[in-house]
């Protein structure tokens, strides 16, 4: 983890030594300070320790704390902070977890300082509704994205492959594995028997939410012991990634297989090619995760990430003056760019066009081409939706390792999240 404060040290001392030698004064200003905490990598770590830089030039009464950790500790330590009341004053939000935060009375609402601080007047509606709970608004979107499969387009031009990569099928993104495999010795893609942002696009394709309203699993057994077995055949073929990399869990991004040159493709957010492009030498490309043919679109436009204030914020003036700033001051808006997804501010968009850098333009690209493929954003997650992940994890893991049969696991699986969002109802 990195924490990192700006305070400018020596000009705080010098000030508290001049001010020693006067007649009392009132306290300063810069006594004010925030705690921001969200999900990083290397790229979206720099971009927000420079807004942070930026607010607090414009801003200098007031010290910006920022918290940055990797995405597989990051609830872990949020659960944590929730439970000790010592949560940051802002932090990144994502749409899975938003209702069980709300639930457990961890975030306070906006809604009392939208037009009273909080400037929301030029914002896509669609967008901000996604942060709504029971008609309350508790988390501002900073992104709007969709699941993407980034690609090395050097590998696939010496490969030969010439899929529609946007319209493709299960049986055409193992063919194009294959090949890859074959013409480059590179592994086609990622095995990604343990993620289950993808099984639930593959559930939808089988006409299947994950969750219903009533935050039941409605995914079934086949829909997982199908899910299970294609990338288990993909693993036989040898055209993945192999077993002891898949289980790896929640890698950083610098060592998932397109990074790293192990494999051609991945799977990721769209708000993340950017930080994937930095990465990288060879240029990127962006493909959908294949169809079923004649299924349901699996895939969906979400908020990327939303920025949420706690319960425990000390100053929620500062706070909201943050926030605000984030979706609608230039300076802050030019340095973050797309990296967090795509705004939902149509004035940042085109103010940011002109000088989009080459990812920059495909994550728009791509999320342009997408809209028509794209089925309804799924209802939010229930409670226990954290747990209910890493049990598909740990049990895919038993699959990935031939510890346990794909049948018997799935049946496992389902009956475990079910029971396991029973018991946080």
């Amino acid at each position: 983890m990195s924490k990192m404060s700006r305070r400018q040290t020596l000009g705080t001392l010098g000030a508290a030594a001049a001010a020693a030698a006067l007649p009392a004064m009132p306290a300063f200003a810069a006594d004010r300070s925030i705690r921001h905490f969200w999900w990083g990598n290397p790229e979206r770590d720099r971009r927000t320790f420079e807004v942070i830089d930026v607010f607090q030039k414009a801003h200098p009464g007031i010290e910006v704390s920022g918290e940055t950790i990797g995405w597989g500790d990051y609830w872990t330590k949020m659960a944590t902070q929730t439970a000790g009341k010592n949560m940051a004053d802002l932090v990144q939000m994502d749409y899975r977890f938003l209702f069980e935060y709300v639930r457990r009375g961890a975030l306070q609402s906006l809604d009392e300082h939208i037009g009273n601080g909080l400037d929301l007047s030029n914002f896509d509606k669609g967008p901000l509704s996604g942060g709504m709970v029971d008609g309350k608004l508790y988390a501002l979107n900073i992104g709007s994205n969709s699941q993407v499969v980034p690609y090395n387009k050097r590998l696939f031009e010496e490969a030969g492959v010439d899929a529609d990569v946007i319209n493709w099928t299960h049986e055409e993104f193992a063919a194009a594995c294959e090949q890859i495999t074959s013409k480059t010795g590179v592994k086609g893609s990622d095995d990604n028997s343990l993620m289950i942002e993808s099984m639930e696009a593959w559930a939808r394709q089988n006409g299947h939410d994950f969750y219903d309203a009533d935050g039941n699993v409605t995914a079934t057994v086949e829909d997982v012991a199908s899910y299970w077995q294609y990338w288990a055949d993909l693993r036989d073929a040898g055209v993945v990634t192999d077993k002891n990399m898949t289980v790896i869990l929640d890698k950083p991004m610098s060592e998932s297989g397109l990074v790293t040159g192990a494999s051609a493709m991945s799977l990721y957010w769209s708000n993340q090619l950017v930080a994937i492009q930095g990465l990288m030498s060879d240029p990127i490309g962006a493909a959908m995760v294949a169809h079923k043919a004649g299924g349901d679109y699996g895939q969906f436009i979400k908020p990327s990430m939303f920025m949420s204030l706690t319960r425990d914020a000390k100053d929620v003036e500062a706070a909201i003056m943050y926030m605000n700033d984030w979706i609608n001051d230039p300076a802050a808006t030019a340095i973050l760019g797309l990296e967090r997804g795509i705004p939902a501010n149509p004035d940042v968009r085109a103010a940011l066009a002109p000088s989009f850098t080459p990812a920059e333009k495909l994550s728009v690209d791509y999320f342009n081409a997408i809209q028509d493929k794209v089925g309804p954003l799924p209802l939010p997650a229930p409670k226990g939706a954290g747990e209910v992940r890493d049990n598909f994890m740990r049990t895919g893991t038993d699959v990935v390792l031939g510890n346990m049969d794909i049948q018997e696991a799935a049946e496992r699986f389902i009956e475990d999240a079910q029971s396991i969002v029973d018991r946080a109802r």
